[in-house]
This record gives C-alpha cells, structure tokens and sequence, in this order.
C-alpha cells in the first residue's frame, strides 16, 4: 500500500532527525506522515507520542499536551497497556512544566498502576521518579508563596514535599533492584534536593554526598557539578561558609 509506505518512511525520516537533535524539522516530517495517514493505529500511536516528545523539547507544550492525548486515545482504543502507560506519563512529565500539578499526578498515577500491572520495572522506577518530580515542582512553586522571614513551612508545603520524598525513595529501591547506577545517582540528587527544600541541611547534605560516586563512574560532569553545588547550598545553610567554599571550586 502505497499510502502506509509513504506514512512510514515520512515517519523514520522524522524520527531520525530528532534523534540527531533536529527537533523542528523531524515534527515537520511526523506531521506530513500524519496527513498521509496510516490504518495501522499502533503506528499512527508511535508518531503522535514522538511528535508530543519534539514539540516538548521545542517547548511548545500545549502542543505537546495535544498529540500525547491523541496518543492516549488511540492506545487505549487499540488496547494497548504499555502504550497506555508511555502516554500517561508523556502526558504528566507536560502537565507538570505547565504548571498543573494536580492532573499531572492522575497521569503519571496511572503510568505507575500500568507498569505494576504489567510487570515492568522500568516502567514503574520511572512513573515514580515523575510523581517525585512532580510533587517536588509543586512543593516548590507553594514554598515561593511562604513569606521570606516566615520560619516555618507551611503544612500543605511539607505534605507535599514529604510525597515527594516517598516517590523519591521508592524510585531509588527499585533502581537499586535494577542495578541501574545512573538513575541511582539521579535517586540520590531528588532526594538531597527535597530535604533541602524541607530544610533538612544535614540530610540533605549526606545524600548529595552520594552522585557523586555515580556521576564521577559515568564521566557525567554535569551531574557532577550539580551535585558539588547542592552540596555548596547545604553547606552556607548549615553555617559552613568554609566547606561550601570547597564545593563550589
């Protein structure tokens, strides 16, 4: 069939510039494989989640939010668990950079129920990471709202905080179980980063201890960075200006 061949190879050529990181012009080939058309559904999926994942990093969101719903739809028409739960959590990663962190946890919920249900791990370590980030970004934005002299956190601030340490912790347990170093070391970073916000220095400060051990293994010197600088933060908090020099060298 002509159409589907043409569909398809619209589609791998889009696909092939985003992975070489040309984003705009690999939306432009997945939306002309769009107006072609294709019967096969799984496919038309795949292209709705790549196109939601190019205009996500060309930061056009509401653009974004629009093909991973189309992908939602399409995947729970063809019954399609997997794809179900991919698209859930495209969708909240979205909704959470738009602010709207209350569906975005529904969304990256019901990427964690799939996985469990599914058996897969990977699916599950990284639903959980989403709803940590998530309830971190929220945590965040609430703790912008708290009066600069006000000593104290807010309830609904360290409610939200403390979910994302127990997303955070999950994620960290199951990543273990996958021998997976890197995410272990991303694990750690969320975990220092939230008590940080919490006002937890010291705990804070011992968990940022830890990617540095990951990050150094994968030569990730950004990663590296940060955690050296969270590590800085922690320290002038704790009135350790002398140590939180060191850190920032």
């Amino acid at each position: 069939n002509r159409m589907e061949a043409s569909c398809l190879e619209l589609a791998l050529e889009g696909e092939r510039l985003c992975k070489a990181g040309d984003f705009k012009a690999g939306a432009a080939f997945f939306e002309a494989a769009v107006q072609v058309g294709t019967e096969d559904l799984k496919t038309l999926s795949a292209i709705y989640s790549q196109l939601g994942n190019a205009y996500f990093y060309l930061k056009e969101y509401s653009k974004a939010l629009e093909y991973h719903k189309h992908d939602l739809t399409l995947a729970r028409t063809i019954g399609d668990r997997i794809g179900e739960a991919k698209a859930s959590g495209n969708l909240g990663n979205t909704l959470k950079i738009l602010g709207q962190f209350d569906e975005a946890i529904v969304c990256c919920q019901r990427h964690l129920d799939i996985s469990q249900e599914q058996g897969d791990k990977v699916g599950e370590a990284r639903a959980l990471y989403n709803i940590g980030n998530v309830y971190h970004a929220k945590g965040k934005q609430l703790s912008w709202n708290v009066a600069q002299d006000s000593r104290s956190l807010p309830q609904e601030v360290k409610e939200t905080l403390r979910a994302a340490l127990l997303s955070f912790r999950r994620n960290l347990s199951l990543v273990k179980e996958l021998r997976d170093r890197a995410a272990q070391g991303r694990a750690y970073g969320n975990l220092g980063n939230t008590q940080y916000l919490l006002g937890n220095f010291s705990k804070a400060t011992a968990f940022h201890k830890e990617p540095c051990c990951p990050c150094k293994e994968f030569g990730d010197r950004a990663a590296e960075r940060r955690a050296y600088s969270n590590l800085g933060n922690a320290h002038i908090f704790l009135g350790r200006f002398d140590i939180s020099a060191e850190y920032y060298k």
